[in-house]
């Protein structure tokens, strides 16, 4: 696993939805940046999957031994 690429932080707004991701090395992104990776192949452990609504998401991967993105600690 690249530790450029593995996420180990999220930020969440005041309704507790993730809205940027912290990486391994230190480097933070939007969500939709992280989601934009992942489509791309470029994040390790995450898969994006469609909601019901249209929008899409980043999945922890069941074969991975990532964390879901809402049992990462937080940042501020």
């Amino acid at each position: 696993m690249n530790s450029e690429n593995k996420i180990v932080k999220v930020k969440k707004n005041e309704q507790g939805a993730v809205t940027e991701v912290m990486f391994e090395n230190g480097r933070v992104c939007p969500l939709n940046f992280a989601i934009l990776m992942a489509r791309n192949g470029g994040l390790d452990g995450f898969n994006v999957v469609r909601g019901k609504n249209g929008g899409e998401y980043l999945s922890a991967d069941p074969n991975s031994d990532v964390e879901d993105l809402n049992n990462l600690p937080r940042f501020k």
